[in-house]
């Protein structure tokens, strides 16, 4: 069933003109969208003073972060010095090449400096920005579903599929185990969360996706075949387990601290002051 729904989409949505829109970029414009409406609506149920401008504004912010730290990390960590030979093809997006982790490191950096711009607490909308992202991730790993990219082990159960660039055998779409665990379950405990009130303190939404989102990307690598340019680094071990093991550390040190320092959500510094 999933190799003949494969086999039957195409990656490029549309056509105008000279231009092809690909699922992939439209995916990033659901995810960062839909993430925007999460947290605004998530804000309002906790009475945050968070105006829809407020929010915009930090999605934008968080938007270039997420493009410069994904694609930064890609090249650092998984270009395997071929960019180093080609420092053109580093501006080359269209071929692909991007990197969760740097990505969420470029959405934390790209989001405090607007909330620190337009005084808004950062912890908080670290949080908030938390709830939303898996929505993204979901519709990402679609994406890579669609273009036939970032497959996984050879299986021989029912729900296999034969990529183009995987040859003529059966694969785990692990893109969509992804898409499941890393997207919607994420999404569903955070929003699950975020529904008392008052809300809980912060950084318990930021430690709890980090720790969730490190412990299914370690996992679902043993059925991810690791990028081909840098292969398996410690024994079965691959390069996203080794990224993802730092985020798992740093979720239970955040979620230990929001235990102890009990701080209360906020929106705008200066008036919660």
């Amino acid at each position: 069933m999933l190799n003949e729904l494969y086999h039957s989409l195409n990656p490029i949505a549309f056509t105008l003109g000279p231009l092809q829109v690909h699922w992939y970029a439209l995916a990033y414009l659901a995810g960062f969208v839909l993430a925007g409406v999460v947290v605004y609506r998530v804000a309002r149920r906790w009475g945050l003073d968070l105006t829809a401008d407020d929010v915009v504004n930090v999605i934008v912010g968080i938007a270039w972060g997420v493009i410069i730290g994904a694609r930064l990390f890609y090249v650092v960590f998984y270009g395997d010095g071929y960019y180093f030979v080609h420092p053109l093809e580093v501006f080359a997006l269209n071929q692909g090449g991007m990197s969760f982790h740097g990505g969420f490191v470029g959405a934390i950096v790209g989001g405090a400096l607007v909330c620190r711009v337009i005084g808004v607490s950062a912890a908080t909308f670290c949080d908030l920005g938390v709830i939303g992202a898996p929505l993204g991730l979901f519709f990402g790993r679609c994406a890579n579903f669609v273009n036939g990219e970032l497959w996984g082990k050879p299986t021989s159960l029912p729900w296999g599929v034969v990529f183009e660039t995987g040859g003529n055998v059966a694969r785990h779409p692990s893109q969509l185990y992804e898409a499941l665990l890393e997207g919607l379950v994420i999404f569903v405990v955070l929003l699950c969360l975020s529904r008392r009130r008052p809300p809980r303190p912060q950084g318990t939404f930021m430690g709890t996706f980090l720790v969730l989102y490190g412990v299914f990307r370690f996992l679902i690598e043993f059925v991810r075949v690791p990028d081909a340019q840098l292969g398996y680094l410690l024994g079965p071990i691959t390069m996203g387990q080794l990224l993802s093991l730092p985020l798992v550390v740093a979720g239970v040190v955040v979620l230990v601290l929001a235990h102890r320092w009990q701080r209360p959500q906020v929106g705008h510094l200066k008036r919660a002051a």
